[in-house]
């Protein structure tokens, strides 16, 4: 199933400035139903809402929400606990969350390596 993959299998983050809710659902392994559940539950998640209530979502918020599936999918964290897991470590950096960044970029430049080694 889609949501038991871990973060290691989900694809790298393009180079996008604003994403739609489907494809931050195909980009984090979640539904979208879910997706609009989170923002309820997380008020770390405020992607920008356009005409018609359509939700964008920026790469920021496309890291956390895969942070946010690593905790409950992965390391077996309630909602509640996953919530006060991030709100504790909102004022010093999460070590989770930079290993993440850092994973992007390493795939993305070694994406760009290839590009340049044709």
């Amino acid at each position: 199933m889609l949501e038991a993959s871990n973060n290691n299998d989900l694809p790298p983050i393009p180079g996008k400035r604003y994403f739609t809710i489907g494809e931050v659902s195909e980009l984090c392994g979640v539904k979208p139903h879910v997706l609009r559940y989170w923002e309820q539950e997380f008020p770390q998640l405020k992607p920008v809402k356009r005409r018609g209530n359509r939700r964008y979502y920026q790469r920021h918020d496309v890291i956390m929400i895969r942070q946010i599936r690593s905790l409950l999918y992965e390391q077996g964290f309630t909602i509640g606990g996953a919530r006060q897991r991030l709100s504790g470590q909102e004022a010093r950096e999460d070590i989770s969350h930079s290993q993440q960044v850092v994973r992007q970029m390493r795939m993305e430049l070694e994406e760009l390596l290839q590009i340049l080694r044709r």
